[in-house]
């Protein structure tokens, strides 16, 4: 881990690492992250051995993202159980009155994810958390996020407008980075490239000439100006011709069933900076 990521609370016994965000939060802000999440992660859900755990890190100054997570992956698993992670004791307190133990459960940490027995989560979701961090802190927080996962287990970081609908995150595994997704509400997305102030740490500064992510971007903006005349039948029509024709340009890995919702994701290899 990095040296300033170690400045920020690491190496003291009790201590949690990391530092204290402003803690903004909306009801159902991250519900796009949500339907992915319960959508990817299905399959090592249901084939888990035992009840999967899942952690929202950093769910902030009030629990309505750790509550929401837990309810909508409980439709996918009934038994899988919630964890939410605040460095900020008051927030952790707050949190009890809507906690449901054994289920859903809040406690005081940071990076280091501190779960009973050592317990290695199926699920990380990390949301509007890194964004206040330096770009140089994002890999070495990875790397210790990574390290704490189940072997078939995820970690979804990322960022997001403040209702939510705008949002970008990437997805990795134990072994480092895998996708790059972004979801927007269609009804109110004026061109695709507005996504890139919600890009996540470790792409923001980047959306430069020369960079994989600025020529993405710049790619979606001219396929959306290209299937303008498919507006007269709606905003998901014109959406669902510019990923075709972006699909022609780059890797993506989604289908369109999931595009339908706003959504567009593609291997992190294809967008990493250079």
């Amino acid at each position: 881990m990095s040296a300033v990521v170690q400045g920020r609370g690491a190496g003291r016994p009790g201590k949690p690492v990391g530092a204290v965000t402003r803690g903004t939060t909306n009801p159902n802000r991250l519900r796009r992250q949500d339907r992915w999440i319960a959508h990817i992660l299905a399959p090592a859900l249901r084939r888990a051995p035992l009840a999967p755990v899942a952690v929202d890190l950093g769910y902030g100054a009030a629990p309505w993202t750790a509550v929401e997570l837990f309810d909508r992956l409980r439709t996918v698993r009934a038994d899988v159980r919630t964890v939410g992670i605040e460095i900020e004791p008051e927030r952790v307190a707050a949190a009890q009155r809507v906690a449901r133990p054994p289920a859903l459960t809040f406690r005081r940490g940071g990076f280091e994810v501190p779960l009973d027995g050592g317990e290695r989560p199926l699920l990380i979701r990390a949301a509007n958390v890194l964004r206040q961090y330096e770009e140089a802190e994002v890999e070495a927080v990875w790397a210790r996020l990574c390290a704490r996962l189940a072997p078939d287990g995820l970690l979804v970081e990322g960022t997001c407008d403040e209702i939510g609908r705008k949002q970008v995150w990437v997805a990795l595994g134990p072994e480092g980075p895998r996708t790059l997704t972004l979801s927007t509400h269609l009804a109110s997305l004026d061109r695709p490239s507005d996504l890139a102030e919600r890009l996540p740490k470790a792409l923001i500064h980047r959306n430069v000439p020369g960079e994989p992510v600025h020529a993405f971007l710049r790619d979606l903006d001219r396929a959306w100006a290209a299937a303008a005349p498919y507006a007269d039948f709606g905003v998901r029509q014109r959406w669902l011709a510019t990923t075709r024709t972006v699909a022609e340009l780059w890797p993506l890995t989604d289908t369109p069933a999931r595009r339908r919702l706003g959504e567009l994701t593609l291997p992190w290899s294809a967008v990493a900076p250079t």
